[in-house]
């Protein structure tokens, strides 16, 4: 055979391959893409669910990521995510044009170190500690040592949440370390003995001290009944109501394949008749 031919032949052949691998891989050729992204707090979950969905429909590609509840309602709605994620309700001021599905309900735990002797505070108390007022353990039966306050950054859905809940219009102290998620904020708490920070139930672990809210302990069934009253929403949002991949997402979402994923996450579900076969653990 012709050299020239040989050669020429190749570079066809090159260019198949190339062109075949460009089909494949080309974004939305094979695959329909959901874009998600906000609360830290509701990543771990959404990463769950789609982790799974993804295993049960191959033709769907679902990346997730986090940035905090205010980016969640920014880029939803510019049009920038297929699905936002907030632990938090949206304002009137928000809600222009943007659904609001609310998937679960989550605890936020006031957590300190393991070390620290106090086991419950009242909301009040809470609110003292955190606006300055109580600047000292030994104020509310603990060590005589000083407070080190943590808190979330400014847009987090769960620090928007705590305001509303629990501050009541009174601002924050300014010496409080800032957190850029709900894992710093526990990773803060576990590692100085003098720290209390926020934390989403559905991030709690054994490594930090989980305290009770005027006697309540925040657990799947008080939230669920009300008694336990530092609770949040934890939603997807979509701009307008959601088309084709990403509303059969959201769907099956509200299934009870769904609903018991988020329940196995340490998530109160949304719906009531979630098998008890998969509850939540610590």
């Amino acid at each position: 055979m012709d050299s020239k031919l040989k050669f020429g032949i190749i570079i066809i052949i090159i260019i198949i391959i190339l062109i075949g691998a460009y089909l494949l891989f080309k974004p939305g050729f094979q695959y329909d893409r959901i874009e998600i992204a906000g609360s830290t707090s509701v990543q771990p979950v959404a990463e769950k669910l789609a982790e799974v969905y993804m295993k049960e429909h191959p033709n769907v590609k679902i990346n997730v990521q986090g940035g905090g509840s205010g980016l969640g309602i920014r880029t939803t709605e510019q049009g920038i995510v297929n699905i936002g994620t907030s632990s938090k309700p949206l304002k009137s001021d928000e809600k222009d044009g943007i659904q609001e599905y609310v998937i679960g309900k989550d605890g936020i735990v006031i957590a300190v170190n393991l070390e620290n002797g106090v086991s419950d505070l009242s909301k009040e108390q809470i609110k003292d500690i955190y606006n300055g007022n109580i600047t000292n353990w030994e104020k509310v039966g603990g060590a005589d040592a000083e407070i080190h306050v943590v808190v979330r950054e400014s847009g987090s859905g769960t620090l928007s949440s705590f305001n509303a809940l629990v501050m009541n219009k009174t601002k924050i102290r300014s010496d409080a370390i800032v957190q850029g998620s709900t894992e710093g904020v526990k990773q803060a708490v576990k590692q100085d003995p003098y720290a209390i920070g926020f934390v989403s139930l559905s991030h709690m672990s054994n490594d930090v001290k989980t305290l009770e809210i005027g006697g309540i302990t925040p657990l799947e069934t008080t939230i669920s009944d009300g008694s336990y009253t530092l609770q949040v929403p934890f939603e997807f949002l979509t701009k307008g109501d959601p088309q084709g991949a990403t509303k059969e997402f959201i769907d099956w979402v509200f299934s009870l394949e769904g609903q018991s994923i988020i329940r196995s996450e340490k998530i109160v579900p949304a719906i009531g008749n979630v098998s008890d076969d998969v509850g939540i653990t610590f």
